[in-house]
């Protein structure tokens, strides 16, 4: 009997028997109890299938660092996503770090040439941009859709600005049409992190159609998970080669899975003279051409991510109308005292997430206290404004941002998992209806 087979009937059996690993049940339980149970924000969308993949991977790979399954799991992400090329990292914040360290050097940017970014958002958006030596130009948001004002990113365009560093907090596009009208303009390339945004669409095509580099992450919360994990990915392959080397302790080589095992290599020269100054032949797998990190995943990770890919159009589907579901629960009991913002009419949003905008502050700390109290998860709106957290305050002054301020006194979110189940709903609009706030 094969190890897969081994590993599949004792998960069989634990599920059977009641034993299974409590993750499963996250946010994907079938008989919700009211009384006890939480409906959390966000979980893994996973069952046997991700714990045998994982399992098996462990057990019987070449390799147990990034190896045969990750390059698999590379190749088929850049399929789904029509990109050339993708490398995968521990996390999508070191996706975000070995990203912007990769366009730096592939455009040749110098130290303090700037990216305009939004002050809303996660922090490891903005924390690469400074780590690699640029210069973070921030501007205000809407509170129509909560993402960067489209007038002020122009305003904000000058002789130095590079890049525009695009992250759709909670899925949601702006007007991509005008944005990358301002990007040809000004000869300017964007990036997208798309850590909270996979799948979401603009104008029929993913969001990283548009974008010269784009990140992803797979942290649990996401909506697709290896544990951990991340992916850069482009139709820029020497871009995508310069992050790997990034990942990769800055080594020259960009071999992965077998091609690790040829004598040759992918370059077709594998032992050759590679250094200056050294006439001997040296492994290009050894040769150093960037000041790297070691970024990379486990193999079995690579195994869970082709099995959580094969799911993904689902969790988009359900995602898109849990999201519906959840905010016409709250429209319906709450009114005018909160909104929840849509998309646009060429957006085919991929919801991370339901944002709920409160009336007033005290609004928002009233109905966030009374959802938890009763076992429903919310979020704040993740940093608000970044510039009011003690280790980016030197970047910026926040009473600057008036509306990214705004953001953190009155918005939250919960979530709109693809495994929330009829027993969730009927709580929430039960547990929103019965709240005495206004």
């Amino acid at each position: 009997m094969s190890v897969e087979s081994l590993v599949s009937d004792l998960v069989a059996k634990l599920v059977t028997d009641g034993e299974a690993p409590p993750y499963l049940y996250i946010a994907n339980k079938k008989n919700f109890d009211p009384e006890k149970d939480w409906v959390f924000y966000s979980g893994p969308t996973w069952d046997q299938e991700e714990i045998v993949a994982g399992v098996s991977a462990f057990l019987t790979s070449k390799w147990l660092p990034s190896g045969e399954n990750v390059a698999r799991f590379e190749k088929a992400f850049s399929d789904k996503y029509d990109l050339a090329s993708s490398v995968m990292v521990n996390s999508g914040s070191s996706a975000n770090l070995v990203m912007v360290a990769a366009v730096k050097k592939h455009f040749g940017w110098e130290d303090g040439d700037e990216v305009i970014v939004s002050p809303v958002g996660f922090p490891t958006t903005i924390a690469p941009v400074v780590q690699n030596n640029l210069q973070p130009v921030f501007v205000d948001i809407t509170f129509t859709d909560l993402n960067f004002d489209l007038d002020l990113v122009e305003k904000a365009i000058g002789d130095k600005t590079r890049a525009i560093f695009l992250s759709p907090v909670l899925a949601n596009p702006p007007d991509m049409d005008r944005l990358l009208a301002m990007v040809e303009k000004h000869g300017l390339t964007l990036i997208l992190d798309g850590c909270d945004s996979l799948g979401s669409r603009w104008n029929g095509k993913d969001l990283s159609a548009y974008a010269h580099v784009t990140s992803c992450s797979f942290y649990p919360a996401h909506h697709i998970t290896t544990g951990e994990g991340g992916m850069v990915s482009s139709n820029d392959k020497k871009l995508v080669n310069l992050a790997r080397s990034f990942a990769w302790w800055g080594r020259g080589c960009y071999c992965v899975g077998a091609a690790n095992l040829t004598k040759n290599g992918c370059c077709g020269k594998r032992f050759d003279r590679w250094l200056d100054g050294f006439e001997g032949k040296i492994d290009h797998k050894y040769l150093f051409a960037n000041q790297g990190y070691n970024l990379k995943p486990l193999d079995m990770q690579g195994a869970i991510g082709l099995k959580q890919l094969e799911k993904m159009d689902m969790v988009h589907s359900k995602r898109r109308d849990h999201k519906e579901r959840i905010a016409a629960i709250f429209t319906k009991h709450l009114g005018e005292h909160v909104r929840i913002p849509g998309e646009l009419a060429k957006a085919e949003t991929s919801w991370f997430g339901v944002p709920v905008i409160c009336h007033d502050p005290q609004l928002k700390e009233r109905l966030v206290e009374h959802l938890e109290t009763n076992r429903i998860q919310t979020r704040n709106y993740f940093a608000g404004n970044i510039l009011l957290h003690p280790a980016y305050k030197h970047l910026g002054n926040s009473a600057d941002f008036p509306l990214a301020n705004k953001v953190l006194a009155q918005v939250f979110f919960v979530g709109c998992h693809s495994g929330y189940v009829d027993g969730m709903f009927d709580h929430i609009d039960n547990v929103v209806k019965s709240c005495s706030v206004l």
